[in-house]
Formats: structure tokens, sequence, C-alpha cells
């Protein structure tokens, strides 16, 4: 009898579950030489993803009913080939003894909970027994082993490999045109004692054009997440702004920074330009309903402050600072060796794992009914 002996660490091992008629949870999907695969296991498997779409696409039942579809047959496909690879741990004659899987469990408990009075309380908030538990832990031990001993995990990526992906796929290393910020974000009060947020921001763009330094003015006045470090913000991609923000950006020089602006809340919005206090632009923006892109709807100029009283009120002030910019260029090979290597190996396993499931699949009966 052959024997596993190495412990390694498996993730998360069940996922939680909602009621399901008992007809439909034990309907069965595939059959794995003896072992049934049902309803309720393919759709526990990705719970929070069927949930995502529900929500994403209730209102298309169509395409709805076509993403559950496709996931499904894939949370489906995952578990025949976990049933397969079980199924060749036992008829290998391959053995687990019970003083490691008693390890496992421990380290689990160890990992995930601290201790077993709150397993005992997880499992049964989930409708799960400490049998369960402990044959979960033993399988996905299996499974990764098994994965282990017929996928090498010693592939080699030779460095002419990766320079030759790199040169045929070349373009998917291009960096966009990128911008270098600092922002002052000040936030509106409904506290009718604290001073105006725009009135604060104009002082603040008064002392800038005095000459004070931007982030000196950041650091004392911002209530942005990165005041500390001056308001600066990392490196982004133009197109990854917010179009308000990026159409903002793209209006200043490097070394300029903005007059006082705001934004109202929400996905829909608002943006204010202000000249002395007062609100002179609006620039409404939204997504666009086809390309699902964020484009500007419309853009108002205000003659008097009637003409911004209906519109939505402003969240938050800000200046900004366009401290450099980058064009769009092609990242070294030096910069994404990493990144390709680990593509190229997820790459190879993949096709070294196929190959394997293949096998299993002809000398093992699976039936679907799906």
């Amino acid at each position: 009898m052959k024997v596993l002996l190495t412990v390694l660490a498996a993730g998360s091992l069940f996922a939680g579950s909602r009621p399901v008629r008992a007809e439909l949870a034990n309907g069965i999907m595939s059959v794995v030489d003896d072992a049934v695969i049902t309803y309720h296991e393919v759709t526990t498997l990705n719970e929070p993803t069927y949930e995502a779409l529900v929500r994403q696409y209730r209102n298309d039942p169509d395409m709805l009913e076509k993403h559950l579809s496709q996931v499904r047959k894939d949370s489906l496909d995952t578990l025949v080939k976990r049933q397969l690879i079980l199924h060749d741990f036992k008829t290998a004659g391959y053995s687990l003894p019970e003083s490691v899987i008693n390890d496992l469990v421990a380290e689990r408990i160890k990992q995930d909970f601290g201790d077993r009075a709150t397993l005992t309380k997880t499992l049964d908030a989930r409708g799960m027994t400490l049998d369960k538990f402990r044959q979960q832990v033993r399988e996905r031990f299996i499974v990764e082993q098994l994965r282990l001993k017929n996928v090498s995990s010693e592939i080699i990526i030779s460095p002419h490999k990766i320079e030759a992906y790199y040169q045929v796929h070349r373009d998917e290393f291009k960096v966009e045109d990128e911008v270098k910020l600092r922002v002052i974000v000040l936030k509106a009060s409904e506290d009718t004692n604290a001073p105006p947020a725009e009135k604060l921001a104009e002082e603040i763009l008064t002392k800038l054009k005095e000459g004070a330094s931007f982030a000196e003015m950041a650091t004392l006045y911002s209530q942005g997440s990165q005041r500390a470090e001056g308001g600066a913000w990392k490196w982004y991609k133009k197109n990854e702004l917010t179009k308000g923000l990026g159409d903002i950006a793209n209006s200043i020089t490097v070394g300029k920074f903005s007059g006082v602006f705001s934004r109202t809340s929400g996905d829909d919005y608002w943006v204010y330009l202000y000249e002395q206090g007062q609100p002179v632009v609006g620039r409404h923006y939204g997504v666009d309903s086809e390309t699902k892109n964020e484009k500007l709807l419309e853009e108002r100029k205000f003659s008097d402050a009637s003409a911004f009283a209906s519109l939505p009120p402003p969240q938050e002030f800000y200046l900004m600072l366009v401290e450099d910019t980058r064009p769009a260029h092609f990242s070294a090979l030096s910069e994404v060796r990493e990144e390709i290597e680990k593509n190229l190996l997820l790459g190879e396993r993949n096709r070294l794992e196929d190959q394997w499931i293949e096998r299993l699949r002809k000398k093992t009966f699976v039936r679907t009914f799906f």
C-alpha cells in the first residue's frame, strides 16, 4: 500500500448553503463510478457567483439563465474532476493514515476557527457535521497531493520561451498614458457651525497661488486617505480615472494645479467647477447604456445661483495638482518577466492537468445529466 505523508495546507473546505426543495437538491447531475454529484452540490460550489448574477441580471431573465447555466456547467466540471481524482486514489491502492487526517483537521481548526468550540458553532450554523468536515479535509488533501504527483510542480520555463512570448504578445504589455496627481479632498458637512468646504477650498487655492506648497496644504487640510502623503496618489493610467476626474486632469499642464471643483455622489454624478466660490460650470456624467462606458452626458453654464439650486448637492470638494505624466509606452521585458513566467507556468500546468484528467476519464465510468 502506498502512503501519502506530505501535509499540504488546504483552502476553505465548505460553502454556505441555502434551503432548496429536497427533490431538487438531491437531483442527480452526474455519476462518477459509484459517486453521485447532486444539484445541491453544484449550486453551492459557487453560491456567491450565483447571487451576484441574480443581482446583475434580475431584469433580464434570458441573460440571467445563460450565465447561470454556464456557472453550473463550470461547477459540475470541477466536481467531476474532483471525483475522478478521488476515484483514482481509491483504485490505485493509496492509503491515508488517520493520524495524518487528525493533524490536517487540527491545523485547519487552528488556522480557520481558532478553537474547536468555534468550529462546532460554525458547523452547526451551516448545517454540517464534524464527520463531514473531516471528510472534506481528507478529500481536499488527497486531490492536492495527486495533483502534485501527476502535474509537475517543477516545470521550468526557459528564458528563451519568456522572451519569445514577450515578442509575440508585446501589445499585451502596452501601458496607456499615465498621470501622477496630488489631490486635496474636503468633504461637505451638514454641520452649520462648520466652515463651508467650498469656502475653505477657495482659501487654500489663494494660498497655493501665493506660493504655498501643495503637499503641505494637503497634509494640513485634506480629508482624503492620502493626507499623510501630502495628497499624493500613485501613478494612474488616465483611462483608470473616473471620466469627471480624468477630464479635469487632462486640462492641467504638468506642475500646475486646478481651480476648485466638486462632485456629487453616485455613479450618475455631476462635477461642478467654481470661480470665486461660485459654481460656474456643471458637467453631468453617467454610464452609456450601449457601450457601458462612462461618458459626459451634458454640460451647463450657470449664470446665477438659481440655475445651480435644483441640481444634486456636492459631496466633496477638490483641488488637484498634476505632478507628472508619462506617455503611452511598452513595459520593458525586465518589468514583466515575472508575470510572463507565472502565466506560462500556469498554462503548462493546466495543459498537463487536462491530459491527466482525460486519462482518468477514459478509464472511469462517467455519466452527466446536464
